[in-house]
């Protein structure tokens, strides 16, 4: 079954952008680094609940061609989803049989050039027409995997606290995450003072939220990857930290859930929408 997000993927033209800007955001370097033949510059940071992959193309190959199409037709950006199965065979039929038309299993392999070490997994895609635009791919690592969490000081991001998908179908959207995927629903709120439906599935001590602009009305436009939420144990210093750093970011601020606090990052996140939360004591 689906158990958590194992990572978010960005794509970007430059792997070395990439990954200043995001090395600066979370406060740690890379834990993995790799190319594949096909065309793409991947790092990894590996975080306490998921990791953060970054990808770029490089040279002419398949992928790089196909990178490059994805980012003159969407832009630089959050692009995929990849959840985390602990039976990939199994929840391929299972996601097969409630309408999905997953991919066949596919075995991968990556070597980080710097210590020599490499990592293994399997990986499914769902198709796109059936997770209504979001690009999603579950998956499953081979052990033991060499890419660990590694805690480091209080200002470092430790994981992701939220992800947030923009939907113009709440309803399409809680039967494909929650229904179709087995996400756990925790609320469903409404909130005419914000204009918003916001919806939050729990999975793997994250959460995936769909967010709905009541005034638009229902639709049948795909939904979109839009944001990302991270968590640091101490939220004072991670905005010194940024401020430090040059990073345009606001003053801390109450969040919207009771009792936490908040900021979002103006600049050095690659255009993706970005909030930093105290972590849950």
């Amino acid at each position: 079954m689906i158990t958590g997000l194992d990572h978010v993927l960005i794509v970007c033209p430059s792997i070395d952008d990439g990954e200043t800007a995001y090395s600066t955001l979370l406060g740690r370097e890379p834990d993995w680094r790799s190319h594949d033949p096909g065309g793409s510059a991947t790092v990894i940071f590996q975080l306490e609940n998921t990791a953060l992959e970054i990808m770029s193309p490089t040279g002419g190959g398949p992928l790089a061609r196909r990178l490059h199409a994805m980012i003159e037709q969407d832009g630089v950006g959050l692009k995929t989803l990849v959840f985390h199965s602990d039976d990939l065979a199994g929840d391929r039929a299972a996601l097969d049989r409630r309408g999905l038309r997953p991919d066949e299993i596919v075995a991968n392999e990556s070597v980080d050039p710097r210590s020599g070490s490499a990592r293994y997994w399997s990986r499914m895609r769902l198709d796109d027409s059936t997770t209504h635009g979001v690009r999603i791919f579950c998956l499953n690592r081979k052990a033991p995997d060499p890419l660990a969490y590694k805690s480091q000081k209080p200002d470092i991001v430790s994981g992701l606290d939220h992800v947030v998908i923009n939907t113009a179908n709440p309803d399409r959207a809680v039967a494909l995450y929650g229904a179709r995927l087995g996400l756990r629903l925790a609320l469903d709120r409404s909130s005419p003072d914000w204009d918003m439906r916001l919806m939050f599935f729990r999975i793997g001590g994250m959460t995936v939220e769909l967010a709905h602009k009541i005034s638009t009305g229902v639709g049948n436009q795909p939904d979109r990857l839009w944001g990302l939420s991270w968590k640091v144990p101490d939220l004072e210093a991670a905005h010194a930290r940024l401020v430090k750093e040059g990073i345009g970011v606001t003053p801390i601020r109450a969040g919207r859930r009771v009792g936490t606090k908040v900021f979002s990052v103006r600049d050095g996140t690659l255009g993706i929408p970005t909030l930093v939360i105290a972590e849950a004591g």
